[in-house]
């Protein structure tokens, strides 16, 4: 079954600075020429040119191995929208209308059209790509701004679409989240009280999705020793997960999530958000969400 992180029918099915490091771990070439490197004195993010610019490096900054896990192009920290079915194939599956900014199935990358990078921070436009086709979507524009800011990774996500035809409600992955299989068990809160302190729940999500409340808006995978890597959406309370081939810890395991939202793609459509990253300990997590939580002032997302 294909590894990405792609959603039919409402249901997701599984898919500037150099720096001396090793991108051997979970590159999909090792090309220096095709990373662009984003670093403080707490964290080091990596962009890859080859995957449309999307995050295929999260580590600290003392760390040559990074938490993502970037096995192909449907993989790593990335948008990927959906609409109606529209006679494509993925890998002989019937499947819909899909940019992702990534690339394609198949290898193929989708085109940066602009970018501009600064040692902790980074804007791009990106062409997307159709998952299964690998046509050029030329109405869709997808952009990304990242920033450090200490242990947080703050990105600002667009989408926008010029066409002109209409597709229906969708579930839509804000973003593609996707982790190395070693951080196995996902740490969240789903009770009705946020910020209060309140018992998070823990699992080890099955194949294929199960869906999860977000009640405090973030999901963290982590490891044995508790851990690991969150992310904060406060656009979305709710999430699909899975994790794939875990037993196997084949080269493409991976533990997987997206906060979703349903939205319409319609034409006009223009939609902002903004995502929180970092890692630490579940309690460390957990703390710099609930204070960017109860102190940021975030942007109104949605169509302008």
């Amino acid at each position: 079954m294909a590894t990405n992180s792609c959603i039919i029918a409402g249901l997701i099915l599984a898919g500037a600075f150099a720096t001396p490091i090793c991108v051997a771990q979970n590159a999909i070439h090792s090309d220096p020429q095709d990373y662009v490197w984003l670093a403080n004195d707490k964290v080091r993010v990596g962009l890859k040119k080859s995957s449309g610019g999307a995050i295929f490096w999260v580590s600290p900054a003392d760390s040559n191995k990074s938490l993502i896990n970037s096995y192909d192009r449907g993989r790593l920290i990335q948008q990927s929208w959906y609409g109606k079915p529209d006679g494509s194939l993925w890998n002989t599956k019937p499947w819909r209308w899909n940019p992702v900014q990534g690339g394609d199935w198949q290898g193929k990358s989708a085109t940066i059209l602009e970018q501009k990078n600064e040692a902790t921070t980074s804007w791009l436009r990106t062409q997307p790509i159709h998952w299964a086709t690998g046509d050029v979507l030329k109405d869709c524009v997808m952009e990304q701004a990242i920033s450090l800011d200490a242990e947080l990774i703050h990105v600002r996500y667009r989408f926008i679409y010029s066409g002109t035809e209409a597709h229906p409600a969708q579930h839509q992955e804000l973003p593609a989240f996707f982790v190395e299989p070693e951080f196995a068990t996902l740490v969240l809160y789903e009770g009705g009280q946020p910020w209060t302190g309140g018992e998070l729940a823990r699992s080890s999500p099955a194949f294929p999705n199960e869906y999860k409340k977000t009640t405090e808006h973030w999901a963290a995978y982590v490891n044995d020793m508790d851990q690991g890597i969150g992310c904060f959406v406060p656009v979305a309370d709710e999430l699909t997960c899975y994790r794939f081939s875990a037993e196997k810890r084949s080269p493409a395991s991976c533990s997987y999530f997206a906060p979703i939202r349903t939205l319409a793609i319609t034409p006009g459509f223009k939609w902002d958000y903004e995502v929180w990253i970092t890692m630490g300990s579940v309690a460390e997590i957990r703390k710099r969400f609930q204070t960017i939580a109860l102190t940021t002032t975030t942007s109104k997302p949605g169509t302008q």
